[in-house]
């Protein structure tokens, strides 16, 4: 969601404007909060559960993760605002090196 700014001259109408801003972007932060404590205790009971194989315990736990990690960055690190695309640029291309060095270690070890 982009930061959007009223400018009308009127000073209540744009502190009627920054309030509304205010208790959309406190729900989105709340809503985010409650779905990663909701996942956190889903990776709990998945640890917890003895039916479930490490097999699927690993991968599932990397997926809410990751999951997660969206939630952090868009919803509590502000990402998804205007004037945030530098960051966001070193941040992504330190996954991508991350992610390929990672790749490669795993290609040379495994084959």
């Amino acid at each position: 969601m982009a930061n959007q700014q009223s400018n009308s001259g009127n000073p209540r109408v744009d502190i009627e404007y920054r309030r509304k801003k205010s208790a959309e972007e406190m729900r989105y932060q709340v809503v985010s909060f409650s779905l990663m404590i909701f996942l956190t205790l889903i990776a709990f009971i998945a640890v917890g559960y003895d039916g479930f194989s490490n097999w699927f315990i690993v991968p599932f736990i990397i997926l809410l993760a990751a999951v997660q990690v969206v939630f952090q960055l868009y919803y509590f690190m502000h990402m998804s605002h205007k004037g945030h695309e530098a960051p966001s640029l070193f941040l992504y291309s330190g996954l991508l090196v991350g992610l390929v060095t990672i790749l490669a270690f795993m290609t040379i070890v495994w084959w």
